[in-house]
């Protein structure tokens, strides 16, 4: 993990995911209703997901947007959710606004232990490559360098604030970088197509981060179709049908 204050957690999820996409497949082709019908247990009915509905990239992936599942995401900063929200992919956000919730950078300055970095996300030193490949080195110099520009930002935002100024005024003296909490809502289908465009190679670093976050939820909630989905498609941007 490249910063330790990223953080996902399970706030909601369908019960038996599996079960209910074995329904909504089953529907189909049933001729009655699924109402009266007992699905196989969640175990059974994923693999038997994987078998009808996935092997073969057949591309009926609808009964995958029956499932719902909510995270909370903490600690990113504002790139991330620019980015997220960049491609419509069937998702629901609720996103800190700074209009309403920049008071933990205004007590930065005038409350004790407050750390910097709690409020504003700076990359780990190391060698990085931009998105056309030029590698670039950040050092420890460069850093400090944009921490010190980040407080000085922070404290212009906190003194505007002190003078009057609207919240949604101020908040333009910040930096990209502030961290911003964020609640996040997909079905199966649209998570699916989020790690297909997030996790590929060449996006940003922070947001592989969050996919390699949500991942193992998404995995302990539907195991079978996820061990399916890890095995043919993570990592190598096939867009979800």
């Amino acid at each position: 993990m490249i910063d330790s204050r990223f953080y996902v957690k399970v706030l909601s999820q369908t019960f038996e995911p599996q079960r209910m996409i074995w329904l909504a497949m089953h529907q189909d082709y049933y001729e009655g209703t699924v109402a009266d019908v007992q699905a196989p247990p969640e175990v059974d009915a994923g693999a038997l997901v994987v078998k009808h509905l996935l092997n073969g990239e057949r591309g009926h992936y609808g009964p995958l947007e029956h499932p719902q599942i909510s995270l909370s995401v903490t600690g990113f900063p504002h790139s991330v959710m620019q980015q997220a929200r960049t491609h419509r992919v069937g998702v629901s956000f609720d996103v800190q606004s700074m209009r309403y919730t920049g008071q933990r950078i205004y007590k930065y300055f005038f409350e004790d232990g407050i750390d910097i970095e709690d409020l504003f996300y700076f990359r780990p030193v190391g060698c990085y490559r931009s998105r056309g490949g030029r590698k670039y080195a950040y050092s420890e110099t460069m850093r400090q360098t944009d921490i010190d520009i980040a407080k000085h930002l922070a404290k212009v935002y906190a003194y505007k604030l002190q003078d009057g100024h609207a919240e949604e005024h101020a908040r333009d003296m910040l930096p990209f970088n502030f961290r911003q909490n964020f609640v996040v809502s997909f079905n199966l289908r649209s998570a699916l197509h989020f790690l297909d465009l997030r996790s590929k190679l060449d996006a940003q670093k922070e947001i592989v981060e969050l996919c390699e976050l949500i991942l193992p939820c998404l995995e302990s909630w539907a195991p079978q179709v996820m061990a399916y989905y890890v095995q043919k498609r993570l990592g190598k941007a096939r867009i979800a049908p």
